[in-house]
C-alpha cells in the first residue's frame, strides 16, 4: 500500500515550521532584515516582492507601495526574529505575523531543517 504524501510530510511538521510575514516601504530595510536573518541562520529562505497595500492608520485610509518579506523558519525562532525585525524596521508598528506551514514536500522540509541548524 502506497503512503500518502500528506501523511509523510505532516509527520515531519508537527508545527515546527512557519512563514513570518513583514512589510516595509524601504528597500534598504528589507535587504538589511533579510541579510541579518540569513547570516544568523534564522531563516532558510526569504521571498521579497513588491505589493500595493491599503490599510487604516491613525483614522485615515492609506495606500502605499511596499515590499513584503516571506521568511521561512522554525516556529521556535519567532521571538528572536521578531526582535530583529523591530530593531531594524522603519515602521512604528511593523506587521510581524506567523503563518503555519501545514504541509510541504519531504525534500523541502529536510532542506529547511538543514539550513536552520
Amino acid at each position: 500500500m502506497e503512503r500518502s504524501p500528506l501523511k509523510d510530510s505532516s509527520a515531519l511538521l508537527r508545527g515546527e515550521f512557519i512563514v513570518i510575514q513583514t512589510t516595509t516601504n524601504d528597500e534598504n530595510v528589507a535587504s538589511l532584515i533579510s541579510n541579518i536573518l540569513l547570516e544568523k541562520r534564522l531563516a532558510a529562505c526569504i521571498q521579497k516582492y513588491e505589493i500595493e497595500s491599503l490599510y487604516r492608520w491613525k483614522s485615515k485610509i492609506e495606500k502605499d507601495r511596499e515590499i513584503i518579506l516571506n521568511i521561512k523558519t522554525k516556529a521556535s525562532l519567532f521571538k528572536e526574529i521578531e526582535k530583529i525585525i523591530k530593531e531594524n524596521h522603519n515602521y512604528e508598528v511593523p506587521e510581524i505575523i506567523a503563518l503555519p506551514i501545514v504541509n510541504a514536500s519531504s525534500d523541502y522540509l529536510k532542506w529547511l531543517k538543514e539550513e536552520l541548524s
